[in-house]
């Protein structure tokens, strides 16, 4: 039977190896994400290390960058420049960089507002954008900012069409306006407001946050397994060269 250490695999065995279908091994190769098989004479596919090699990088990297991501990425480091392949690669690592500080600030945010009473709202608080404005001590301007940025969205009057600010929605103003005074910019803010609408506690929020790094962390390690794979992709290459 072919094997890895005789440099020929069938479809089936890299199939196996790299955990996927007959069928998903054959897109992976129309897609470039395996470089083009060999041919018998009778026209099965024979499969070597590389094929291997990239099919257990694109698992890797679509785990941690997503499928489209991880073809970029796989292709180029079958068709580009290395300079150019790895600087794809770098990318993917800097924007799991930047989920991580966003995380970090939003951790921070919720902590600071772990005192703000988010429960404590009434049927009567509900109050329209001018109301709002001047008991949080802040332009109208600033609640449209707001309602632009998804911090906080306000309902409809479904007759007047004017914006109006339900319990709920002036408690996630409050929180807001508390948050901005103490320096926190708006892309950690958009990332912790919606938590905190679906859970509204605190400590909710705070097991979120927790899982949402959790989940960076798995994505982390998918990146760095599948850099091996595509060193090993590499290391076939200078010995093919």
């Amino acid at each position: 039977m072919p094997s890895l250490k005789s440099g020929g695999m069938r479809t089936a065995d890299v199939a196996r190896r790299a955990g996927y279908s007959v069928q998903q091994v054959r897109n992976l190769e129309r897609d470039g994400v395996l470089p083009p098989a060999t041919r018998t004479a009778t026209g099965y596919r024979i499969y070597g290390e590389v094929h291997l090699h990239s099919a257990l990088a694109y698992r890797a990297l679509a785990a941690g960058a997503g499928p489209s991501e991880a073809k970029k990425i796989v292709r180029a480091f079958h068709e580009r420049p290395l300079s150019q392949a790895l600087a794809l690669l770098d990318a993917a690592h800097a924007r799991l960089d930047v989920e991580r500080v966003e995380l970090r600030q939003a951790e921070e945010a919720a902590e600071a507002i772990s005192s703000e009473p988010i429960e404590d709202v009434h049927a009567s608080d509900s109050m329209s954008v001018s109301e709002l404005a001047a008991a949080l001590g802040v332009r109208p301007s600033t609640l449209r900012h707001w309602h632009a940025e998804e911090l906080v969205v306000p309902d409809r009057d479904p007759v007047r069409g004017t914006r109006r600010y339900t319990p709920a929605q002036v408690r996630d103003a409050r929180i807001v306006h508390q948050l901005r005074k103490a320096g926190y910019r708006i892309p950690p803010l958009r990332a912790i407001m919606p938590e905190l609408r679906r859970t509204r506690r605190s400590r909710d929020v705070a097991t979120a946050l927790a899982a949402r790094d959790a989940g960076i962390t798995a994505r982390s390690r998918a990146l760095l397994d599948g850099a091996t794979a595509l060193g090993a992709v590499l290391s076939v290459h200078s010995r093919t060269a």
